[in-house]
């Protein structure tokens, strides 16, 4: 079987960056056998770079990596919306993104993608400290505040420095499949999978600990897809009402309790299909699905894909 294709990767230091956020996609994506890609951190020009919170970042390339690479992330940065970046790093993302390369913005980084120009029309979000910010400057994208990141294709964006690990894993999953995002999550001692749709944080009037209750209910769950999971169920576990426990968990998951399940559902039978050579209808009934004509209409109505054609995507080495 050939080689995976490697996957060429830009972390973009702009002046002010903030230490967590150009680490995430740095160490998610850093090269190794297991990983098909190739980092370059970069900035403006090679050399010296003032980062944000007293660190600065020593970079050995300029703006030749965006033109390199084929997905360019822009960490965030300090003071965000006071200037746009320089020019030249305007241009090149816009080149960047011309050419095919998907540009992906993590917090407040989404400020520089926004002054491309490219985002104008489509939706984005930022951290929620400057989403305000964000809507005044650039009035033409469409903010959305309450989600932890946004997919619109070829450029994405991502709110504060932890929902860029959800970003990152977003990312893999696509590229690379559900088993091989789960293994990355693993080694970041991160959750496997939190929906771009996640509100960015809890409102105060849950209190904390019902979330954790939901938390556990949720990993409680992933271990019983192929039992019956209704509303009732998963509520008797959490220990409230079912209708205590529909509105919460949507607060918390941006999903309904039984969209959550089903999505849970396909992810587990899409790392069956990337990793085992079960029939569709053994995947179907080890999910929770219950027969292969369920799972194929699960897989189109989610994914756009049928099951057959995943496998062969995640199976085929390209």
């Amino acid at each position: 079987m050939p080689a995976p294709r490697l996957h060429r990767v830009a972390v973009l230091v702009l002046e002010g960056a903030k230490p967590l956020d150009v680490g995430i996609p740095a160490q998610v994506f850093t090269t190794r056998a297991s990983m098909p890609y190739e980092v370059r951190v970069c900035g403006a020009a090679p050399g010296r770079v003032t980062g944000g919170d007293g660190l600065a970042y020593d970079v050995a390339h300029g703006l030749d990596a965006l033109a390199w690479a084929d997905i360019v992330f822009v960490p965030g940065y300090r003071f965000p919306d006071r200037d746009d970046p320089p020019s030249a790093v305007v241009e090149a993302l816009v080149d960047a993104h011309g050419r095919g390369a998907r540009l992906a913005a993590i917090s407040t980084g989404a400020f520089a993608l926004a002054a491309t120009g490219l985002l104008d029309g489509r939706r984005a979000t930022t951290h929620w400290h400057y989403t305000r910010a964000l809507m005044a400057r650039y009035p033409q994208v469409k903010v959305d505040e309450n989600v932890l990141f946004v997919d619109e294709g070829s450029v994405l964006t991502s709110a504060g420095a932890a929902s860029g690990i959800d970003l990152c894993l977003h990312i893999l999953r696509g590229d690379l499949g559900v088993a091989a995002s789960n293994h990355a999550a693993r080694r970041l001692v991160a959750a496997p999978y939190r929906s771009g749709g996640q509100a960015q944080y809890v409102p105060r009037s849950v209190p904390e600990p019902r979330g954790e209750r939901f938390a556990a209910t949720r990993e409680w769950a992933l271990y019983r897809l192929g039992e019956p999971l209704t509303l009732d169920v998963l509520a008797r576990q959490a220990g409230v009402s079912p209708r205590t426990f529909s509105r919460r968990f949507v607060e918390e998951t941006g999903y309904t309790p039984m969209q959550w399940v089903m999505r849970a559902r396909v992810d587990l039978a899409r790392e069956l299909l990337e990793r085992s050579q079960r029939s569709v209808e053994q995947i179907a009934a080890d999910t929770g699905l219950g027969t292969g004509a369920n799972l194929r209409l699960h897989f189109q109505r989610i994914l756009g894909t049928t099951p057959s054609e995943y496998r062969r995507t995640f199976t085929r080495g390209e």
